[in-house]
């Protein structure tokens, strides 16, 4: 009898359970912390760790953190439900498909470039934004392109959600990544930004490269016909300018206003009413549509809250810090070179536990810039680590809420993605591991 993969429900209430187990064998202890004014984040504090009593979290708790998890990625929630429910409307109003149907025609014989243009689009906001969770709306979009370009799903999801982790990963611009470490590690903001734009387009020139060349859908049969798509109406241009105003809008608000998920909740609430009025839908159109929006991606709100209830576990047993400590305390008595990918390396396995790049930037580099300092290694050089190892995890790890919840939306089970990704991603890690090598030189 052939066993199914597990659902990623049941993948995820498996972590959590290992999260539970886990505060029973790790030893509980804690760094002190402080409020960093250039953040506004509260950092640890180097030297300070302290083992306690161990805290092990009980099956009631474990039970409990479900549901505090929910609560504690409200905001993720719902902003998903409603760039979901906004996106379903801009849907119903046919704006999308006609815009697809255009664009897909104009690039009937070079389907491979239009997948560089999406590749290079949704690299431009992971660099921009830290773009994740708002691709999990765009998902039924995504579906419909992988249907008509001759591409699986798996791949057209790694051109976009792929490529914008890419970005946010080996960008220089990325505000909830790189320009964090930055600032804690107290490195120019900014700076070696020439350097990461290098790595970037290597990283995602490979990616995107990859991809043509293994994610062809071999069932796909290519419409040969030379038929032109209905043109755009005045209202579905409208409606398609609204869209990429909404993103740009967001984008400025991300890195200039200080934004956060519930900002970009109300634009994209009130782009999707903007949308059905404009679109003809009507009042009540407009709001059934965003009620079935919302219902197509409540599953996703759900696999991110229980994702948050991993992190609350470990935090509750107080071991996050003692797996830090003991991931990065021997770093101080290795080579050079062995210590920048060690200090990657370790950044990947924390990423698992600790999927939030911010968080993880706030916890790691007031610990790994005074070893550096020690050492004789730039601190350009952590922040490069942290970056690599931190951001590319986001492809694989089942913690990032984001992953599943998209993996959930398209259909893909988490089976079939590692088996597509986790070759290139691996060859990622690589060209991450070559430019903090080299890093070790060029910012000495």
């Amino acid at each position: 009898m052939k066993l199914s993969f597990p659902h990623p429900l049941i993948i995820m209430l498996v972590f959590i359970g290992l999260a539970t187990m886990l505060t029973y064998v790790v030893p509980a202890g804690s760094y002190s912390r402080v409020l960093d004014e250039a953040t506004g984040r509260e950092i640890v504090v180097q030297g300070s760790y302290k083992q306690h009593d161990n805290n092990p979290v009980g099956i009631g708790k474990m039970f409990l953190s479900i549901p505090e998890g929910f609560i504690e990625g409200a905001e993720v929630v719902v902003l998903i439900l409603i760039i979901g429910g906004a996106f379903y409307v801009v849907e119903k109003t046919g704006a999308f498909s006609r815009g697809l149907e255009v664009l897909i025609f104009r690039f009937n014989n070079a389907k491979s470039f239009l997948t560089v243009i999406i590749g290079v689009l949704f690299a431009a906001m992971g660099n921009l934004s830290g773009f994740q969770e708002e691709v999990i709306a765009m998902v039924p979009l995504l579906m419909v392109l992988s249907t008509k370009i001759g591409y699986s799903k798996t791949a057209v999801i790694a051109f976009s959600l792929g490529s914008a982790v890419i970005g946010g990963s080996f960008g220089p611009t990325n505000p909830f990544g790189v320009i964090i470490a930055q600032k804690v590690a107290e490195v120019p903001v900014f700076s070696g930004s020439l350097y990461r734009l290098v790595f970037l387009a290597l990283a995602l020139g490979f990616w995107i490269t990859y991809f043509i060349k293994t994610g062809k859908d071999n069932s796909f049969q290519m419409d040969m016909s030379d038929k032109k798509p209905e043109s755009l109406s005045n209202s579905h241009i409208i409606i398609l300018v609204l869209v990429a105003l909404t993103f740009g809008f967001m984008v400025y608000g991300l890195t200039n206003l200080d934004w956060n998920y519930n900002e970009m909740s109300a634009i994209f609430f009130v782009l999707g009413l903007a949308a059905g009025l404009i679109g003809n839908l009507g009042i009540n159109g407009t709001a059934r549509a965003y009620s079935e929006g919302f219902g197509e991606l409540i599953f996703a709100g759900v696999i991110v809250g229980m994702a948050r209830s991993i992190y609350l576990i470990m935090q509750e047993g107080q071991i996050i810090d003692t797996i830090i400590l003991g991931l990065f305390s021997p770093l101080e008595g290795l080579p050079l070179g062995l210590s920048a990918v060690s200090m990657l390396v370790g950044q990947c396995i924390l990423h698992i536990p600790v999927p939030s790049t911010s968080g993880q930037a706030v916890l790691t580099m007031p610990l790994l810039a005074p070893i550096a300092d020690l050492i004789g290694m730039s601190r350009q050089v952590v922040v490069l680590a942290y970056q690599y190892g931190a951001g590319l995890m986001d492809l694989v790890t089942p913690t990032n809420g984001a992953l599943m919840a998209i993996l959930a939306a398209s259909g893909i089970s988490y089976k079939d993605w590692m088996k597509a990704t986790w070759k290139p991603t691996l060859i990622l890690l690589l060209i991450g591991m070559t430019s903090i090598v080299l890093g070790i030189f060029v910012f000495s």
